[in-house]
């Protein structure tokens, strides 16, 4: 048994799950993968309850500490262990990829709901975008062209786990073939060919 584990939604479709494993991947760390299962509530088990405290995944465990919240996760890998820098070295960007972390987890609801990641890992929606939503992707283009420079491939110059993020985000709508500007569509499809990425997209998933 390895000193670390993830748990994480027996679909592997959640992006805070994905988010996590991408940190732990990009440390070349060894850990094992324990999916939950959401539907049977899993998750209130006393025995998962009682470490997650939040009852939601993912919930990492290391050395019998145990967080959850993905990017709690995200930086809590980053400090402690070596490898690959998961955040920008430089602190204004630092802070940015964090304030884009807590954007994307908190707000653009009408894309998440309208476009859940089932339509990246499973089966794209029929359903056109409501007008909120249209105009909530509105406000994903316009953060995203700010902060990513011409020509870049990623956010702060070297990768981040924003990027992973971000892109991800993106594909809820480029998966289901929704309009975007063709320099979010390059980047967003960059991104996704990075290894760690496509180790979690090729998961074998049981149907819905």
């Amino acid at each position: 048994m390895t000193a670390l584990k993830l748990y994480v939604d027996s679909q592997y479709s959640s992006p805070y799950a994905m988010s996590a494993f991408v940190a732990l991947t990009e440390k070349q760390l060894a850990f094992d993968l324990i999916p939950v299962n959401l539907d049977n509530k899993d998750h209130h088990q006393s025995v998962y309850s009682n470490a997650s405290l939040t009852r939601r995944v993912p919930t990492l465990v290391h050395d019998g500490f145990a967080l959850s919240e993905s990017s709690a996760i995200d930086e809590y890998i980053d400090e402690t262990f070596p490898g690959i820098k998961l955040y920008p070295v430089d602190a204004k960007h630092r802070a940015r990829a964090r304030q884009l972390q807590a954007w994307l987890r908190s707000d653009l609801m009408p894309i998440r709901s309208e476009r859940s990641t089932q339509v990246i890992f499973y089966r794209p929606s029929a359903t056109p975008l409501s007008t909120s939503a249209q105009e909530t992707a509105r406000q994903l283009f316009f953060f995203t062209e700010q902060v990513l420079p011409l020509g870049a491939n990623n956010l702060f110059g070297d990768w981040s786990i924003a990027d992973v993020d971000l892109s991800l985000m993106l594909q809820r709508l480029i998966c289901n073939g929704d309009p975007l500007p063709q320099r979010l569509l390059d980047y967003a499809n960059y991104q996704w060919q990075r290894p760690s990425i496509q180790a979690w997209v090729k998961m074998p998933r049981p149907p819905l």
